[in-house]
């Protein structure tokens, strides 16, 4: 409560006050305005106090009483009308609105109120200042708890100051989620009230946290160092943050902190945050202020005078006194001239009793924190919360909606409530039940009723975030509902509610515990309604089923189904379990499927084939949106978010031998003819049903839709192909091409070789390319160029979709399932007659279909007409065209003649003819004639001259067509699609033959003309199924190979696999001899087809060109192949040559079947530094690793010298590709029995590949040879490769056979070592762990005997098995590592030692890392081994040492206090020094207080460790055997004649054993000191006496503050005016630095302790790393190091998968936590993915979305400078200069960049960074540019950049300094004095100038100069002297 404005009378030692101190008090409107003036200012005089507020120490208690009854009776007036309104409820007592409800200020009334202010929904208006904690954080607002329980809403634009709109990086969605969090403290400031006068419990309020209005008032002459302020980060610089207060008249800074002082995130744009001011620049009018949190939490607000009411911000802390208590709560006095309230909720007590107020008698002292300030009313709340006055929100413990027991009461306040205790975990909460919310009847009896102590039960329905307290309701109605609370809904729940709106959205219902859920339209009912406010009456009770309750939101649904449904439901993605069935709703509808949502937004999808429609029907028909259907989960994956739906409750169940499989044949009926297709009824066991597109009727795309118009429900098709099953329905095909390549056509990836011809169908066109289908959903793509010989059309123009054709295999890709097609015609092209045969088949077909009946009947028409038979018929008409014949017998059929056919005969309508028929058209039925003479006169001659047919019988044999001949033929006729020839050479038979072929069916075709002579091919000879038609192929689609002659052509079919040939050599290569056999044909004999077995070297070298020889065929030329080049494949085995009866395609293929360990033999033809390749055979291949050669290091490093080209060589199988047809070979046999034990065939499977990890052929014992991978740092030994992917680890022991200093030494990376495998071991996720020993001494390593002599004497003999150690025993090791409490020493590869710091040495070490590096040999003895722990202690000091230090052991008894001793400073602490005792070996501690009778300020710079010193014994305590010292000079002024302590003395001091440096790993806090006198060897022992020296190392700081060491100075000390001032600085500045590297070195030694803490105990295995990383989630060092490991293992997925845990694992605030992680990641992509480039783009991308995009650039770019790789330096480069634009940075990289590649394209790029920086970014870039030329470019280009901006700003002595500098690197100095002339003759004030000349005369000074050095002095003096006239 404040004091009120207050007048003083004529006081004799105080000022006088001016008269405008009473008008806040004339009126209530001025004291309206008083509160809305300027604050004014501060004044720290005791003299001039402005505008006291009231209540302070000027005004006695009789003064203040009259200004009481003064202000009193000037409000008289105005209250009397309230009181009359509100007598009756005054006279109601403790509940009065005007006492509990009201705001009460000094000015008000005369009296004190009865109860503490408390801010409601009635007595709150805008310009209060409240303190809040935020609650909820949504995209457009902020939601604040404030006091009392209220709730106030921030939007997003009051979040703010207007002043950084515009500047805020995050977008508009994510910017206050940025800026805030919940539990956020935050002063705000009421800007309206919502006036809801029909709720007034719904109010809304409307805050603001703009620092302008929180912080109004404060100007730089109010502020002071120390004060707390809150500040927004206006923006971020190099160097710090610009600050922004809320007051335009100054600013503020925040320097950023070095990377390893920062601790939390960086902060950003718009970040509100609290310092306090460390200094203040009023001349820059810049505030520094200072974030941290704990100065802000213990601050408190000085007690200045004059303080005025509007500088009160909610949050300050303030010192306090009580005045008294009240009702609820107690009143206090603060600040001088204020009063403010706590009510009992703010007391530090949470469950204060009744008895509470006797804890605060009146002038008590207490810390409290302004909770809210009213300006008008000039009320004040304060809390005195333990947690708010931490500056921390109190925590939660209870939920709304929880119910609890045993609830104790604390407290009954009489007509208001009850206070519970309720016992919630982790502490217990306290609670408030209202007297509303009591049983009805009750509120005025609650002292009967309830009593302390006693337990209730109480349900929580409310939180007061910001006291911490619960709110409670005792009602038994309360715990009936099932729904109480927003968390009380779970999808799928059925409730009652009550129908509060209806709408067209929907409705608005109400559950009984008061929470609203929508019912959306489409929900209100199963089916749609036009109007639901006939459906849905307002108030009516309803049953409901919840949906979803997402972020308060709460869906339910009225459908009768769902609300019914005693099914499970499916709320989460894991909750779909296969089979499971649920009822879920339609939401979208496609042709290929129903989308059906589920509870809580899960959405499944249910495939066409699973609905349950007929074939060809559509899903819409059946189903409609918001349809409830029942379904049937069949599949879901939850990771991916996806589940799969049937329709069908019961799966068909269909036994394996009735299973229609993909790619049989089927027969089936026609059931119904729709658009889509044709419905099959197939014949079948199982009874399915198919589909046949329409497209796939015919191979023809015409005769495929004249079959679907003559389609009739009946007709049965004999074979119909499955091309794809979906569910119970088949997909169908009746294409003959497809049907008659069944059995080759692939459904699977591996079916698939790469230059095979296969049959398909175009399912899809793109611009692109074209899409090919074979079986199933297998399909290929043809690019553009491989789709068309020509590219004039695009493949839209060229096919259709359906179209059959034939494509060409080009390329395969396992990894990714793709296959590449040509569908050229020119490798496509039709070899057959199938397309001319399916042809006319369809075209029979459709004639059949079209006649009357089934039976076709109506065809016998056709008998008449054959091929070549002459018929009679009379001209109907003649035509442009031809002529129409017509035919007595069939009035239907029509006959044309063309007038090419006519033969130059005329003929007239109505004469009769006799012509030959040379096709007829079923379809059409209409028949072409001739009346040609060579197709007439061959009829008639053949029938007149029957008499001769034997003699001609020869020679007619020979005028007969051939099957395969090629032929030149004439065209007769051109038809739509073929054409009619005729063959003159075999008698003029009629032939025909496609115009178009498979492929080329849509492509432009050739036109024909009567006449044209063609070449062509025969296919097929009549039949009788082609009406006896002689079918052809045209030579542009046929083989020309295989069709060139026919003579060739026969020649070529006497040549089959397994016949023998007689060929000549034409060449000789290193592999194969080249050979020509036949008739133009050529051969290869490969070299391992020379001899029967592969052992005799270079078997070619006998052979010469020209040779013959005979030689066997084995494999047929593949046309396909060019590589091959159409050879044939030979083979010259004797054992193949013998054998007459080899025949047939046996040598075609040759099967795989290689087993592992199988020994093989192959020769060899190539060999490079790290494989040896060989040939095994024609198509099988193997290699051999340069380290699987040999296992003697001088073999390995001749590796490519002792395998020659064409040599043989024989190994064995270790591995194997089946699709590469590759082996891995070994020279020694081996055992695969580490695996399975027995041999097994490798190619098992067909999907198995070349496994480089192989370890079959390795076995502990085995010597191998290996090669230096990497020397790990410290005692980490060698990582050796042994294969390909294979690594062994070499134990630091193991490296050397001897004990020897430095056993690294002579090993380096790629160095060949023989090495022993020791230990073979395998890990549960698969990886292997090979141990290695480089050790000469071992057996099968070399020489025996090449250890150290002492090893072979036993002395010092290496130590295998820790049974082996036995105390007293001698050993040597490595130093592992070392720390605090001492260290550990590797005595062998299992075993360590622990040396504790007391035993590693005789004398004091004063530097335990220096002196015990890690590496270090050592030599101990054996002190204790536990077999059982695997623990062994060594000591290194001499074996009489524990002897010696035991006789020096006496009784402290013995010590004499006061004694003064001599010692040496063992250790210099901040608190102390550690004093060791001459000739002894004890310690004592000499505190920080008793070292000097004067203050010590800095103990380290003062004493040494090392140095003697004289010491008194001050304290002995035998009990807990502690000693202190001391060195004041009092001590030893006061004595004389001492003399140095005898033995005897000295040995009552306490012994010293093992004290180390242990004492840091406890650091002394402010305020307090760790002393530490004792440690004892036994661990336990030295846990006690930590636990003793914790208990006694708290000394009570002074009770000083620094305001009163400043005002002893203002008022005791005479300070000089300059020198005095320039030395404050100077010490100022030194310490500050000193600090500063303190700072740093602190960081540095936590750091490195954090280093020696993972190295302490190195983890071995992945379990260990499993468990530090668990310890340590977030941190990337243990991450990284984890991946480090992997990789030393070669497992490189492993290390890729720990990278991926590690970005899901570290908390996504951890921002440079999980950069780190990115940066590793990119270095492992670098080095070992595949392409690499490609591995680290992938990564790349995954990072921009995580991480600060610019950083990724930044850390990128770095990688990629590092491993120079320039191009991609380049283009990443030039992308960020277009990124970031705006950044400075990025393009000094990028102009940093270019000069060190020496470009002379700079000046470019800064003209584009000129055009791109913001205007205050310009000196930065050229100032750093200027300076990168000085140092990697031209200087004289630097020169430019600074003459340049010097023309802009002459006057900016930093640009002039930092020229210079750069000149004088260069050392020009001639130039660099006329730049210093330039510089000093300048106008500029004297403190610049002054900085010029310094630095002028200091370089002046380095040259020596002497007479430029007074040159310089007499400059600088006239410069003076001339500014001073």
């Amino acid at each position: 409560m404040a004091a009120p404005k207050s007048r003083k009378g004529q006081a004799r030692d105080g000022p006088k006050l001016s008269k405008d101190s009473k008008k806040p008090f004339k009126a209530k409107k001025q004291s309206g305005e008083a509160g809305r003036q300027k604050p004014v200012a501060l004044q720290l005089e005791d003299d001039v106090p402005d505008f006291p507020r009231g209540g302070g120490s000027f005004l006695s208690r009789k003064e203040r009483e009259e200004i009481h009854a003064e202000v009193d009776a000037q409000f008289e007036a105005e209250r009397d009308l309230k009181k009359k309104k509100t007598k009756k409820m005054q006279r109601r007592g403790p509940t009065s609105e005007d006492d509990l409800g009201s705001l009460f200020g000094d000015g008000m009334t005369g009296k004190l109120p009865r109860f503490a202010n408390r801010i409601t929904l009635k007595n709150i208006s805008p310009g209060m200042k409240l303190w809040g904690v935020i609650g909820e954080v949504n995209e457009k607002d902020l939601v604040v708890s404030l006091p009392g329980g209220l709730r106030g809403l921030v939007r997003a634009s009051d979040a703010i100051d207007p002043v950084l709109d515009g500047e805020t990086e995050e977008s508009e969605n994510n910017l206050l989620s940025s800026m805030f969090s919940i539990g956020h403290l935050v002063s705000c400031v009421v800007i309206q009230v919502d006036d809801d006068k029909k709720e007034k419990a719904k109010r809304k309020i409307w805050l603001s946290l703009r620092l302008s209005l929180v912080q109004k008032g404060f100007t730089l002459e109010v502020i002071q160092e120390g004060m707390v302020l809150s500040a927004y980060v206006r923006s971020v610089e190099d160097h710090g943050y610009i600050l922004h207060y809320g007051s335009p008249s100054f600013t503020g800074f925040l320097q950023k902190a070095s990377e390893d002082e920062s601790k939390g995130p960086e902060l950003k744009v718009g970040k509100l945050l609290q310092g306090v001011i460390k200094s203040i620049d009023k001349a820059r009018k810049v505030v520094y202020l200072n974030p941290d949190l704990d100065m802000v939490s213990k601050f408190v607000t000085k007690d200045v005078k004059g303080i005025s009411i509007d500088l009160l911000v909610p949050g300050m802390m303030v010192n306090a006194r009580v005045q008294s208590t009240i009702e609820n709560g107690i009143m206090l006095s603060f600040l001088t001239y204020f009063t403010g309230t706590v009510d009992m909720f703010h007391l530090e007590n949470a469950l204060p009793s009744k008895s509470w107020m006797d804890s605060y008698a009146k002038n008590k002292k207490v810390n409290a924190r302004i909770l809210f300030v009213d300006p008008f009313s000039r009320a004040i709340g304060l809390t005195m919360n333990p947690y708010l006055s931490q500056n921390k929100a109190p925590p939660l413990h209870t939920r709304v909606g929880d119910i609890y027991e045993n609830a104790k009461i604390v407290r009954v306040d009489r007509g208001l409530g009850i206070l519970l205790e309720i016992p919630s975990p982790p502490q217990s909460t306290s609670a408030y039940v209202s007297v509303s919310d009591i049983a009805e009847g009750e509120g005025l009896k609650l002292e009967k009723k309830f009593k302390e102590g006693n337990c209730v039960r109480v349900r929580i329905f409310g939180i007061r975030h910001l006291e911490g307290l619960a709110v409670g309701v005792l009602k038994a109605t309360a715990f009936e509902g099932s729904v109480f609370t927003h968390s009380d809904v779970k999808p799928g729940m059925v409730v009652r509610a009550k129908v509060l709106v209806v709408d067209t959205f929907g409705a608005i219902v109400q559950f009984s515990g008061g929470v609203k859920a929508l019912c959306p339209l489409p929900h209100m009912s199963e089916f749609e309604i036009a109007k639901p406010r006939k459906k849905f009456k307002v108030g009516a009770e309803l049953v409901f089923r919840v949906l979803g309750c997402k972020s308060k939101r709460i869906t339910v649904t009225h459908k009768k189904t769902l609300v019914k449904s005693k099914l499970a439901i499916i709320s989460l993605y894991s909750d779909a379990t296969d089979g499971l069935i649920t009822h879920g709703w339609i939401t979208k509808i496609e042709k290929h499927g129903c989308f059906v949502r589920f509870y809580n937004g899960v959405q499944g999808f249910a495939p066409r084939h699973e609905l349950g429609l007929e074939p060809g029907s559509d899903p819409s028909s059946m189903y409609h949106v918001g349809q409830v259907v029942k379904c049937r989960v069949t599949g879901s994956v939850p990771a991916a978010r996806r589940i799969n739906l049937s329709f069908l409750m019961k799966p068909a169940r269909i036994s394996e031998d009735d299973m229609v499989r993909l790619g049989s044949l089927v027969s089936g009926v026609v059931e119904a003819v729709s658009p889509r297709g044709v419905v099959i009824y197939v014949k079948a066991k199982s009874f399915f049903k198919g589909t046949i597109p329409i497209e796939h009727l015919a191979d023809h795309h015409e005769h495929a839709m004249l079959m679907e118009s003559v389609l009739k429900p009946g007709y049965e098709f004999q074979q119909l192909l499955v091309l794809d099953i979906e569910g119970n329905t088949l997909l169908l095909s009746a294409k003959s091409s497809l049907i008659n390549a069944a059995a080759d056509l692939p459904s699977d990836l591996h079916q698939v070789h790469p230059n095979s011809t296969v049959h398909g169908y175009i399912c899809n066109i793109i611009e692109t390319g074209c899409f090919v289908r074979f079986l199933g959903r297998l399909t290929g793509f043809s690019p553009r160029k491989k789709a068309m010989d020509a590219l004039r059309a695009t493949p839209l123009e060229a096919f259709f979709i359906g179209q059959s054709v034939r494509s060409n295999i080009l390329d395969v890709d396992n990894e990714t399932g793709r296959i590449t097609l040509s569908l050229k015609q020119s490798c496509c092209s039709s070899t057959d007659a199938s397309l001319i045969q399916e042809y006319y088949f369809s075209e029979d077909k459709i004639a059949r279909l079209q006649s009357p009946t089934l039976s076709g009947t109506e065809l016998k028409w056709v008998e008449r007409f054959k091929i070549g038979s002459i018929v009679e018929g009379k001209v109907q008409e003649k035509k442009d065209y031809g002529v129409v014949v017509s035919f007595n017998d069939y009035a239907d059929v029509l006959g044309f003649i063309t007038h090419y056919q006519l033969g130059g005969s005329s003929v007239e309508v109505g004469s009769v003819v006799q012509a030959a028929v040379l096709d007829v058209a079923k379809v059409g039925r209409l028949v072409d004639l001739s009346l040609k003479q060579v197709f007439v006169n061959k009829v008639n001659n053949e029938s007149s001259n029957s008499h001769a047919e034997k003699k001609k019988r020869k020679r007619e044999a020979k005028k007969n067509a051939e099957l395969n001949q090629t032929v030149a033929a004439v065209v007769e006729i051109v038809k739509e699609n073929y054409l009619v020839l005729a063959i003159p050479e075999c008698n003029y038979a009629v032939g025909y033959a496609l115009i178009y072929d498979y492929n080329t069916q849509k492509a432009p075709q050739r036109q024909f003309l009567n006449g044209e002579s063609v070449t062509a091919t025969v296919v097929a000879l009549p039949t009788p199924a082609t009406m006896g038609r002689l079918l052809l192929l045209l030579k542009s689609f046929a083989d020309v190979s295989a069709t060139s002659s026919s003579k060739k052509a026969r020649k070529m079919l006497n040549f089959n696999v397994g016949s023998l040939v007689h060929a000549e050599i034409t060449g000789i290569k290193p592999l194969e001899m080249q050979l020509k056999f036949g008739v133009h044909l050529h051969g290869r004999v490969h070299i391992t087809e020379v001899n029967d077995d592969n052992f005799v070297d270079n078997p070619l070298k006998n052979f010469k060109v020209g040779q013959k020889l005979s030689a066997r065929i084995i494999a047929k030329a593949d046309s396909s192949n060019k590589r091959t080049n159409n050879q044939w494949e030979l083979s010259i085995k004797p054992s193949l040559l013998s054998d007459a009866h080899v025949i047939g395609e046996d040598f075609a293929s040759e099967d795989f079947n290689i087993t592992a360990g199988q020994r093989v033999s192959g020769y060899l033809y190539k060999v490079d530094s790290e494989w040896a390749w060989i040939s095994i055979s024609r198509h099988v291949k193997a290699q051999l690793f340069v380290l699987d050669s040999a296992c003697e290091t001088s073999e390995l490093q001749n590796f490519q010298n002792r395998f020659n080209v064409g040599k043989v060589f024989s190994g064995y199988v270790l591995s194997s590709n089946k699709e590469k047809k590759l082996l891995r070979l070994v020279p020694c046999p081996f055992s695969n029995g580490n695996y399975h034990g027995e041999q097994q065939k490798i190619d098992d499977s067909s999907e198995q590949k070349l496994k480089d990890d192989v370890t079959a052929h390795m076995h502990e014992g085995d010597i191998l040879g290996g090669r230096i991978s990497k020397i790990l740092p410290g005692v980490g030994g060698l990582v050796v490769q042994l294969g390909p992917s294979v690594y062994g680890r070499v134990h630091y022991t193991e490296i050397t056979g001897s004990w020897v200093s430095e056993p690294l030494s002579g090993h380096h990376e790629g160095q060949f070592v023989k090495c022993k495998v020791i230990e073979i071991s395998h890990t549960a996720q698969g990886s292997v762990h090979i141990d290695l020993s480089l050790r000469a001494s071992l057996d099968g390593m070399g020489v025996q005997g090449t250890e150290d002599l002492s090893d072979r004497n036993g002395y010092c003999k290496r130590v295998e098995k820790i049974e082996e150690l036995r105390p007293n025993m001698v050993v040597q090791g490595y130093v592992k590592n070392m720390t605090p409490k001492g260290c550990f020493v590797l005595l062998s590869r299992k075993i360590d030692a622990k040396i504790l710091v007391s035993n590693l040495s005789d004398g004091y070490v004063n530097n335990l890392e220096k002196e015990f590096p890690v590496g270090k040999l050592v030599e101990g003895r054996v002190l204790s081994v536990e077999t059982l722990s695997k623990r062994v202690e060594v000591t290194l000091r001499a074996s009489n040492a524990a002897n010696n230090e035991r006789s020096r052991i006496d009784s402290l008894s013995s010590l004499k206090i006061g004694s003064i001793v001599s010692g040496r400073i063992r250790r210099v602490e901040s608190y102390g020094l550690f004093v060791t005792i001459n000739q002894t070996n004890l310690v004592g501690l000499c505190h920080i207080s008793e070292l000097s009778d004067d203050p010590v300020d800095n103990i380290e710079s003062k004493y040494k460790a090392g140095e003697e010193v004289r010491v008194k014994i001050l304290k002995v305590d035998e009990e807990r055997r502690r000693i202190s010292l001391g060195m004041k000079n009092s001590y030893f002024t006061s004595v004389n004649g001492i003399q140095l302590p005898s033995d005897e003395e000295s040995d009552e001091l306490i012994r010293e054993n093992g004290y180390g440096d242990e004492t840091k790993l406890m650091l002394p806090s402010s305020g307090s000191h760790v002393i530490q006198h004792v440690i004892s060897n036994n661990d336990s022992e030295e846990d006690a006496a930590l636990a003793q020296a914790q208990s006694r190392a708290w000394i009570p700081p002074l009770e000083v503050t620094l305001d009163e060491i400043e005002h002893l100075n203002e008022d005791n000390t005479i300070i000089p005016e300059e020198g005095h001032n320039n030395e404050v600085k100077n010490v100022e500045k030194n310490r500050k630095q000193t600090k500063k590297k303190e700072k740093e070195e602190r960081e540095r030694e936590i750091r490195a302790a954090e280093e020696r803490l993972l190295e302490k105990d190195i983890p071995r295995t992945a379990d260990e790393f499993e468990r530090l990383v668990r310890s340590s989630p977030n941190s990337s060092f243990v991450w990284i190091k984890y991946m480090a490991f992997m990789l030393s293992l070669a497992d490189i997925e492993k290390a890729r998968s720990i990278a991926e845990r590690a970005l899901r694992t570290i908390n996504v605030r951890e921002e440079n936590e999980k950069l780190n992680i990115w940066v590793a990641y990119f270095n492992l992509e670098n080095e070992y993915g595949n392409p690499p480039q490609e591995s680290v783009l992938k990564v790349f991308q995954r990072a921009l979305q995580y991480c600060d995009p610019k950083k990724v650039h930044l850390a990128i770019l770095a990688m990629y400078e590092r491993t120079e790789q320039n191009k991609l330096v380049d283009d990443l480069l030039e992308k960020m200069v277009k990124k970031f634009k705006h950044s400075c940075k990025v393009w000094l990289r990028r102009v940093q960049w270019l000069l060190k590649q020496h470009n002379e394209g700079v000046q470019p790029i800064v003209n584009r960074a000129l055009l791109s920086l913001p205007q205050h970014k310009h000196i930065k870039f050229i100032s750093q540019t200027a300076i990168l030329e000085f140092k990697c470019g031209v200087p004289d280009r630097g020169r430019s950049l600074f003459e340049g901006i010097l023309r802009q700003y002459p006057k900016r002595t930093d640009l002039w300094s930092i020229y210079l500098d750069q000149e004088i690197k260069l050392g020009d100095t001639d130039v660099i004095r006329a730049l210093f002339e330039r510089a000093t003759s300048l106008s500029l004030p004297l403190k610049k100038i002054k900085f010029l000349f310094k630095k002028y005369f200091a370089f002046e000074k380095t040259l020596g100069d002497e007479e430029r050095i007074e040159y310089v002095k007499r400059k600088a003096m006239e410069y003076a002297e001339s500014t001073q006239e």
